[in-house]
């Protein structure tokens, strides 16, 4: 049975353990809410006083945190994971985070001679409860080699992009297709419903044509072409604004580090930041549509 560390059980990092406890694994958790806590517990795992509690003996040490500089702050330090873990464990983050901060913890963690691999995911909260999430790996062939079985136990997708912080890369151009994406079917069906013709017509139509992609035919934002969408339960998130938002940031900040040009990208950022600050900033991203068409509601 391995002993697994994981830091951070909110309405990803839950599930995620979860599944890691019914895969067989003694998963010890740590989280700064007490209710998250209890979760663990009821699905079989060990509650950790401390994030340095949990990963004391563990084999691997798993982490799903919010931003850049709460991985800092767990893995950094006199007391951090780093310092904490035991000889040998592999280090696993799959908070989605900048780039620059996964390979500075890489290499820490590299000169403690522990294995790290930063592995964002995609799939948001209802593929952690199913498991069929998808991560992007970035490190070493080894570290990869060693993460890829337990990966595969909370994903169905184990994907390795390349060398340390290559995952985090991976995840925000990713998203950033996805935002930009969104926010064009979202003004297709605005102006296909301004123009008489209606939002399943345009779905038949488009999910068979160029317009396709992963936005329209899996996430469709309006009412009724795709039953399982969040536009079926008024918007009701499975991936919020408030995360759209921070992609498509985390996009921005890596673009400008580069030199790369992403017009469209900084405008899906504009349109973001309007709608999470309008007050849908836990609402599911999709909703933007609303939005854009200036009313309460999605066309149908």
């Amino acid at each position: 049975m391995t002993r697994i560390a994981f830091i951070g059980l909110g309405n990803m990092g839950a599930p995620m353990a979860r599944n890691l406890v019914q895969a067989g694994h003694s998963v010890h958790g740590f989280d700064v809410a007490a209710a998250n806590l209890a979760q663990l517990v009821k699905a079989g795992g060990v509650a950790a006083a401390s994030a340095q509690d949990a990963v004391r003996g563990a084999d691997i040490v798993v982490t799903m945190l919010p931003a850049g500089q709460h991985v800092r702050g767990v893995y950094l330090g006199a007391d951090g994971v780093i310092a904490t873990a035991a000889k040998g464990a592999l280090l696993i983050d799959c908070s989605t985070i900048d780039v620059q901060t996964a390979r500075e913890t890489e290499s820490a963690a590299w000169a403690r001679d522990l294995d790290f691999i930063d592995a964002p995911v995609s799939g948001g909260t209802v593929g952690a409860d199913a498991a069929t999430l998808t991560f992007m790996c970035g490190g070493s062939d080894r570290a990869f080699t060693r993460a890829q079985p337990v990966l595969a136990q909370m994903g169905k997708t184990v994907v390795h992009a390349g060398g340390p912080g290559n995952g985090q890369a991976a995840k925000i151009c990713n998203n950033m297709i996805l935002g930009i994406s969104m926010i064009a079917v979202g003004e297709a069906f605005n102006l296909a419903a301004k123009l008489g013709l209606p939002a399943d017509k345009l779905f038949d139509i488009s999910s068979k044509s160029s317009g396709q992609c992963w936005s329209l035919t899996t996430y469709c934002p309006v009412p009724g072409p795709v039953p399982t969408s969040p536009a079926n339960r008024g918007y009701a998130p499975g991936f919020t604004g408030a995360m759209m938002l921070k992609d498509l940031e985390l996009a921005q900040e890596a673009a400008h580090s580069a030199g790369v040009a992403t017009p469209l990208g900084a405008a899906a950022q504009a349109l973001y930041a309007l709608y999470a600050g309008s007050g849908h900033a836990q609402d599911d991203f999709s909703g933007i549509i609303r939005m854009l068409a200036g009313q309460g509601e999605a066309p149908r």
